[in-house]
């Protein structure tokens, strides 16, 4: 394979695993707004709880005040029913007394349902506390662990961008136009390598004088595929590795393989 050409086989692995890394950081935010908003949530469920207790608290201490209105209010007319002087006046303070002792005793019921709800209400806002409490604490671990990633990430994305700089010198600024232009059009990948003298990006089959041309040592031509029009390269038979290919977005059959040196 001409050097040139090897060069640029080298660049588009190097240019895929700085996609990778890139894809990698975008998704940080993310993360972290998918951690922070699990803790959100556990503290809006802490303080909604907290804000029933509080309710409960101030209808409690309502129905208290009713209940002790209630029972002066009926004490009031038990006094005055002692010196009344007609029966009318007595039997309508009976009927006084009557109600306010009813009104108390609905008072008493509904503060005893406050009392009960307000108990589960301090039982909630208690398993709620050790709930954000524990989610306070896998939040840390995972944010720890996020800022650790992103920070390998950022190292990572360093060393490749700088990896490119040295790949990049001595290729030919017209060869390199060109293998951008339509890395653009392939969401990245502008090589193809040819197998069973087939493109292997698109399959389809490479002109038999083209496919000599490739495998050709002392060839010095650029040939693109008729098809996907990316740039064709044929590995070395003894390549000790190749990559793992990379999916076309115009045939989900077909992969491009990329050879790392």
């Amino acid at each position: 394979m001409q050097a040139n050409l090897q060069r640029l086989v080298e660049l588009q692995g190097v240019d895929v695993r700085l996609e990778e890394q890139r894809r990698k950081l975008a998704s940080f935010p993310a993360r972290i707004a998918e951690i922070d908003a699990k803790l959100g949530a556990a503290r809006a469920k802490l303080n909604a709880a907290r804000e029933a207790l509080a309710n409960g608290s101030k209808e409690r201490k309502k129905f208290e005040l009713d209940v002790e209105q209630w029972r002066e209010r009926a004490r009031k007319y038990r006094d005055q029913s002692h010196e009344v002087k007609t029966n009318e006046a007595f039997k309508a303070l009976q009927h006084e007394i009557q109600h306010a002792e009813n009104e108390m005793t609905q008072a008493e019921d509904r503060l005893l349902e406050r009392m009960v709800s307000g108990e589960e209400y301090d039982r909630q806002v208690k398993a709620d506390e050790a709930e954000l409490k524990q989610a306070e604490g896998v939040a840390a671990t995972e944010r720890s662990a996020a800022e650790e990633e992103r920070a390998e990430a950022e190292k990572n994305l360093a060393a490749i961008e700088a990896e490119r700089k040295g790949v990049l010198e001595g290729i030919p600024e017209n060869m390199l136009a060109e293998y951008q232009r339509i890395a653009r059009r392939h969401h990245g990948i502008a090589l193809a390598d040819v197998r069973n003298e087939a493109c292997g990006a698109c399959g389809v089959r490479i002109r038999p004088h083209v496919y000599q041309e490739l495998r050709r040592p002392g060839n010095e031509q650029l040939f693109t595929c008729e098809t996907c029009n990316r740039i064709l390269y044929a590995p070395e038979p003894t390549a000790p590795s190749l990559a793992a290919a990379q999916p076309d977005s115009e045939s989900s059959a077909t992969a491009v393989r990329i050879r790392h040196v």
